[in-house]
């Protein structure tokens, strides 16, 4: 099968791509280059042995997205990652996040529409659930209002997936992802933060390589046994399964045209919690200080996998420890330059 992966040197694109390789898929990735590097392309063929097939598009340009399904006509399915993803980013800059994230996804399912595509599983986010009302949080909690325009932009992209499964032939599985972290255990792929990191693990190991001086911890007055935020870390490669899991359910099942599933561990670790699992992981001490909480940050949100574990066959293996050795891994091999 001839898998379209969108964003697919990214963060979990390119782990996803290495997991449909080891496979046997044949994924063709396209990527603006906007958040990533040209030579993650390299490293995903040092890990499998071969070379993914690469197009450099700007899914917000519909006459590039067009020319590249006109050059590529026997595709599959489409898994689609491309989306800007800072939080804090969006607040300060929503308009660019909104056209983004919007327009990259309304050209992706007129051409899917036009080249008779039928198949997409969407790169969603835990975001979407706002300041959940009981934890943990399943499938059919209530939408809450985005706490930031990224999330809004997930929010609003699914109900464009709703609206359009309705009325077409495309169906859709929405992966509403809580926190990944960790990297892949060659250390050759992981997460690349240019610039002061916006998500907490980078940072964390950022200020133990001592390219930070110290990490920020945004706020301890939340109401939480210590008053810093609660989320759900989950490892990439969990998250990259997944979306296998994903692909081979929309290809036998017909009875729905569009489902939910939440991707977590289950369990809600605070800011301080994922400190203390990475000192303990490594022996190496964080230097940090409590600063004002952040715009668009919930609370506390972690996830009821039940229904992932059931339908799609599916659970997160990775413990905590492997999550950070592997981060850690992954940022000495930044440092070497390699």
């Amino acid at each position: 099968m001839n898998i379209l992966v969108t964003g697919g040197i990214g963060y979990i694109g390119s782990h996803t791509v290495v997991e449909l390789m080891n496979r046997g898929y044949n994924p063709i990735i396209i990527d603006n280059l906007v958040n990533s590097d040209i030579e993650v392309v390299d490293r995903i063929e040092k890990i499998t042995g071969k070379r993914p097939v690469f197009e450099k598009v700007e899914m917000c340009n519909m006459d590039e997205l067009r020319n590249f399904f006109t050059k590529y006509l026997q595709i599959d399915a489409v898994i689609h990652f491309a989306a800007l993803l800072a939080v804090n980013e969006s607040v300060e800059k929503p308009l660019l996040y909104y056209h983004n994230n919007l327009v990259s996804t309304l050209n992706l399912l007129q051409c899917m529409q036009d080249f008779n595509i039928k198949d997409i599983v969407f790169s969603s986010s835990c975001t979407v659930y706002g300041e959940p009302d009981i934890l943990p949080v399943d499938e059919f909690a209530p939408i809450k209002p985005a706490m930031s325009p990224y999330g809004n932009t997930k929010k609003i992209c699914e109900d464009i997936l709703t609206d359009t499964t309705k009325v077409t032939e495309i169906r859709s599985i929405l992966l509403r992802y809580f926190n990944p972290i960790g990297a892949h255990e060659t250390a050759l792929i992981g997460e690349f933060q240019d610039g002061v990191p916006h998500h907490l693990i980078p940072y964390i190991t950022e200020t133990a390589s001592g390219k930070r001086e110290k990490l920020r911890i945004f706020g301890n007055d939340y109401n939480t046994p210590d008053g810093t935020c609660l989320r759900d870390y989950i490892h990439v490669v969990d998250i990259a399964i997944a979306h296998i899991a994903a692909i081979e359910r929309l290809k036998i099942s017909n009875e729905n045209k569009i489902e939910v599933f939440n991707l977590g561990t289950g369990i809600g670790y605070s800011v301080l919690d994922m400190v203390n699992a990475f000192e303990n992981a490594t022996g190496i001490k964080i230097n940090y200080e409590i600063v004002a909480r952040r715009p668009g940050d919930v609370e506390a949100v972690y996830a009821d996998t039940r229904l992932a574990n059931k339908e799609l066959n599916w659970k997160a293996e990775r413990t905590l420890e492997e999550m950070m050795r592997s981060a850690w891994e992954w940022e000495k091999m930044l440092g070497k330059g390699k």
